[in-house]
């Protein structure tokens, strides 16, 4: 497999538009970079030699995009709502942009309900889990009331996620282990 991955970057933006099309249905946008192309074809290659994405993975990128799709559409309704009454209230976005968005894209009740995150599981005893970070990957062993993290014992993800960050995150977040 080594062998085949190392040949996708011999092959021309034809080829690998061929092997887009052949993976997705139709030819790539004209704007993607060779290097998109090469990273879809060795995910696929990949994917079909080790196995796709776990259930619990496709259950979460579904409840992503959906709510992507909805973050979208409230913007699309409040839109129209502001260029009918001229008003709109608006809120920071949580990011370091000073951009401002409309209270329904920013999470707000917009009366056609909404989508409730999916809940975590919390590692059961025995569990191993691994996170690649800045190019290093580590371990974190669960067992019963806490974690194993280099040979030490810790109470929380999120204390290991400082050990590995050296800043504070929340440890199930940065794991997504």
């Amino acid at each position: 497999m080594e062998q085949e991955l190392a040949e996708l970057e011999t092959l021309s933006r034809d080829e690998l538009s061929a092997r887009w099309q052949k993976q997705y249905g139709s030819l790539p946008p004209t704007s993607v970079r060779r290097e998109l192309l090469i990273r879809s074809a060795a995910w696929h290659l990949q994917a079909k030699r080790l196995g796709s994405y776990s259930a619990e993975t496709r259950r979460r990128l579904k409840f992503a995009m959906a709510d992507v799709s909805k973050t979208l559409a409230d913007r699309r309704a409040n839109q129209l709502a502001q260029k009918t009454d001229g008003t709109q209230a608006t809120v920071p976005l949580a990011s370091t942009s000073r951009r401002e968005q409309p209270l329904a894209a920013a999470g707000a009740k917009t009366g056609s309900g909404s989508l409730s995150k999916p809940k975590r599981r919390d590692a059961q005893p025995g569990a191993r889990l691994i996170r690649d970070w800045n190019g290093r990957t580590h371990v974190v062993d669960v067992i019963e009331g806490g974690y194993v993290f280099e040979g030490k014992l810790y109470s929380s993800l999120t204390a290991i996620t400082r050990k590995i960050t050296g800043t504070h995150w929340s440890g199930p977040s940065f794991s997504d282990w």
